[in-house]
């Protein structure tokens, strides 16, 4: 390819389901198709390294997918991982011009337009990796930094080069905590004080529910022993706490739509007052009022997945005075499913 002499190409890819679905273009990149979407993304020129490795595989999630730091950041102490390399086109959703590609982040989520978002990470967009051309201009070798949304977009340099980036790339197993991980979250979904709004969920519900606090925290355990932690995506349970969390924030809030139940006010302005989902669950409420059972964060893509498919299927409805609901019988199969999650057949 002209660059990662030595290096295992064949190798370095994971072509899973989701993988082939979600990130890897069918066709590699052509000169032109290259130079459209550079100037689409800002008139920043790709690395010849990028362009290489995605015309010899269009995008996708690597087998190594850690890389070490010098110094700690505040997710990990000694390195950082990515969950795919976006691909050189627009088809798939992850690929740098399709629907989560760098653009998005740069105008759906604020982060800094410092170059072109290629990499994201298992925290589902609360950091993501850049091509960084601040130093070097718009048309010349960019580093590779870590961006970190939870920290105030704070940026730290991981390497001089993407070629030096992927071939520092590291398996997993050097930094398993998996066990450790895991302990830590069911400590947090069995042990963890609950938010303000849910606290009062529990008691609108009660006289339907009386337990209500004991299944959710049935239900997050679920999620921990599905996963390894405690994190919301788009697998069976998420969707099944998506739709716990809406009935339990419904029992006392009108929602009009997905993004009134999402909206969330500046840090500043974070108060119980006005319910919102991440203050509910994410981790997200005033700093002086702490809770402990929390995700630690949400992605947006995945509960309006959710909302297109309750409202697809009729199980979420309008109500005209009283917004969106379940239906009644949705309720009757959340509160059937529920019990089954806590080991009961009622």
């Amino acid at each position: 390819m002209g660059h990662f002499e030595g290096f295992d190409v064949t190798g370095f890819w994971d072509d899973s389901a989701y993988a082939l679905g979600a990130y890897v273009e069918e066709a590699p990149p052509s000169r032109e198709s290259v130079e459209a979407l550079e100037v689409e993304l800002g008139g920043y020129r790709l690395p010849d390294s990028y362009v290489a490795l995605m015309t010899a595989h269009n995008g996708g999630t690597p087998t190594r997918t850690c890389f070490p730091l010098a110094e700690p950041n505040s997710l990990a102490e000694d390195y950082v991982e990515i969950t795919g390399i976006r691909g050189i086109g627009r088809v798939r959703p992850q690929s740098l011009g399709g629907k989560f590609g760098s653009l998005f982040w740069i105008d759906m989520w604020g982060y800094p337009d410092i170059g072109v978002y290629f990499a994201d990470t298992p925290s589902a967009g609360h950091d993501m990796l850049a091509l960084d051309y601040r130093a070097c201009g718009r048309h010349g070798e960019p580093t590779v930094v870590h961006v970190d949304q939870e920290n105030d977009f704070a940026i730290t340099l991981l390497a001089e080069n993407f070629e030096a980036f992927v071939t520092g790339l590291v398996d997993e197993s050097v930094y398993d905590t998996s066990e450790q991980d895991r302990l830590a979250a069911l400590a947090t979904v069995r042990d963890g004080s609950f938010s303000p709004v849910l606290l009062r969920a529990f008691r609108e519900v009660a006289d339907v529910l009386p337990d209500a606090d004991r299944r959710l925290r049935a239900l997050a355990e679920a999620v921990v022993h599905d996963k390894g932690h405690f994190s919301l995506h788009a697998d069976p349970r998420s969707m099944l706490m998506y739709d716990y969390l809406f009935w339990l924030f419904t029992g006392f809030n009108r929602v009009d739509s997905l993004a009134r139940y999402l909206g969330l006010p500046p840090k500043d302005e974070r108060s119980y007052a006005r319910p919102r989902f991440p203050l509910m669950i994410a981790g997200f409420g005033p700093a002086a009022e702490p809770y402990g059972f929390r995700t630690g964060g949400y992605a947006s893509a995945f509960l309006e997945e959710w909302w297109n498919s309750r409202t697809a299927s009729g199980r979420l409805v309008g109500t005209g005075d009283d917004g969106y609901r379940f239906t009644d019988a949705a309720v009757a199969a959340l509160l059937h499913e529920l019990a089954v999650v806590a080991g009961e057949d009622g």
